[in-house]
């Protein structure tokens, strides 16, 4: 990757994003602003660049997200799921096929949505599930570590128990806080970042605070049933761009 004028605009501009998100939804949706990165470096120099920022996000995220937002019957069983999914996602990096994974969690994740659309578009609150909050959370760890999509299997658990936008953006930025910061060795030593993505790094600092920021007045401007259409909305983006990376890895 060359440092140049154009690919730190351009990296400056996903990390805003991402951290954009971060602060309107929470956790989970940072795919959403990796084709930007992608048009100036290829995919493992990205999560080489996005595991340290992601931390940053995570503690600037905290700010507004405390510990009145959180979740804790759900955490406490999705946390300890996650961190073994990490484990195991990184023992098996260099194993699994990140395409077939890609494509099989487009296909969940646009599934699971369809369901939605077909029952109205509203939310049915369901009750609690521990199998499924473990699956979840193994699932989400491994898929964030593989292939930095863990967003949609924890909002398949999360977004049918009708938690208050509050309560879902909070448990959802927590529980990748703990996931990022699991994640960030083992990826650091997949990736072993040159010194000018270290630099890059320095420079997309400066977009969080301002990014994070500006997601959490908009997140305090929507409603209940605005958030939740919107992070319907934003996991058939997710579920494309996990389809288009698979499926053109293989092209």
């Amino acid at each position: 990757m060359d440092l140049t004028l154009a690919t730190a605009l351009v990296a400056f501009a996903g990390v805003f994003l991402i951290s954009f998100m971060r602060g309107a939804f929470g956790g989970g949706f940072a795919i959403v602003g990796i084709p930007l990165l992608s048009t100036v470096m290829d995919p493992v120099t990205t999560g080489g660049l996005l595991a340290p920022l992601f931390i940053a996000m995570d503690l600037y995220a905290l700010r507004y997200w405390q510990a009145s937002t959180w979740s804790k019957p759900d955490l406490v069983l999705l946390v300890p799921a996650l961190v073994i999914g990490i484990g195991c996602g990184y023992l098996l990096f260099r194993i699994l096929d990140h395409r077939a994974i890609a494509i099989v969690m487009a296909a969940i994740t646009l599934a699971f949505v369809g369901l939605w659309f077909l029952r109205g578009g509203e939310v049915t609150v369901q009750p609690r599930s521990k199998p499924k909050a473990l699956a979840a959370g193994f699932t989400s760890g491994i898929t964030t570590m593989v292939a930095h999509s863990g967003g949609p299997p924890l909002a398949m658990y999360l977004l049918p128990l009708g938690l208050s936008k509050e309560l879902y953006a909070g448990t959802t930025s927590l529980f990748f806080t703990v996931g990022n910061a699991t994640k960030l060795v083992p990826w650091l030593l997949l990736v072993q970042p040159e010194a000018q993505v270290w630099a890059l790094m320095a420079i997309c600092l400066l977009a969080i605070p301002a990014g994070v920021w500006l997601g959490w007045r908009l997140h305090g401007a929507l409603d209940q049933r605005q958030v939740y259409r919107a992070c319907y909305g934003l996991l058939i983006v997710t579920a494309l761009k996990l389809f288009w990376d698979g499926v053109s890895g293989y092209l």
